[in-house]
C-alpha cells in the first residue's frame, strides 16, 4: 500500500475528530467570492487570499486558465450559489510558461508517461507508444503572465453566459514573496458592465 495513502488516510481521521460545526456551513460561499487559479502546489488560495472554509469557491486547472470548464464551473458558482466578484489568479514560475502546445503534441504522440525537463526543455524518459490525439487540443500554454491573465479575464467577461454585473479582477501571485500584484489592464476589462 502506497505510503501517501496511509497519510492522507491519517490526516482525514483527524481532520474529523476536529470538523466541528463545518458539517452546518451553507452550500453558498459567505463572501460571495469565487477565485479561479492554477493548480500548482504551491498555492493555497485560502492562506494568501485570508479564507476559510466556506468563504469562497475555488476553482483550479493547469495555469488557472479560463478554459471551457473553468468557465462552465464559474457560471454554476453565480447563477446557483450567488457569486458576484470573481477573481483570475496567475502565478509566476508557472509549468505552463514551460512548453508550446506544439511540445506537448509531440510528447504525447510518442509516450503516455511521465516527461522529464533537463536544460534542452521538455523530452519523454521512454518512448513507448503514444497518441496523436495531443494535437487537437488548446493546452492555454502561458508566453506571458500579463497577457494571459488579461485574456481570461476578457474571455470571461465576453462569454454570452457570464452575467454583466458580475466584477471580475485579474491578479498574478509571486511563488517567491506570496505577494498578490493586480494586473489593472485586467480588472479594467472586468468591470462589471451595467
Amino acid at each position: 500500500m502506497s505510503k501517501t495513502i496511509e497519510q492522507i488516510r491519517e490526516a482525514n481521521r483527524q481532520y474529523v475528530e476536529n470538523f466541528g460545526e463545518k458539517g452546518k456551513l451553507p452550500i453558498p460561499p459567505e463572501k460571495k467570492i469565487a477565485i479561479l487559479t492554477c493548480m500548482d502546489a504551491r498555492l493555497d488560495p485560502e492562506k494568501f487570499a485570508g479564507l476559510d472554509e466556506g468563504d469562497a469557491h475555488v476553482v483550479r486547472n493547469a495555469g488557472g486558465r479560463a478554459s471551457d470548464d473553468a468557465i462552465r464551473s464559474l457560471i454554476v458558482s453565480h447563477k446557483l450559489l450567488g457569486t458576484d466578484t470573481w477573481y483570475v489568479i496567475h502565478h509566476t514560475d508557472c509549468g505552463m510558461e514551460t512548453f508550446t502546445d506544439t511540445i506537448m503534441a509531440d510528447l504525447l504522440s510518442k509516450s503516455l508517461e511521465a516527461a522529464a525537463r533537463d536544460e534542452n526543455g521538455w523530452h519523454n524518459i521512454s518512448e513507448n507508444g503514444g497518441s496523436g490525439e495531443g494535437k487537437n487540443i488548446n493546452w492555454l500554454t502561458i508566453a506571458d503572465q500579463q497577457s494571459s491573465v488579461i485574456e481570461d479575464v476578457k474571455t470571461i467577461r465576453n462569454h454570452p453566459l457570464v452575467s454583466k454585473k458580475i466584477k471580475i479582477y485579474g491578479f498574478i501571485y509571486d511563488v517567491k514573496t506570496g505577494k498578490l500584484e493586480e494586473v489593472e489592464e485586467a480588472s479594467k476589462a472586468g468591470r462589471p458592465r451595467l
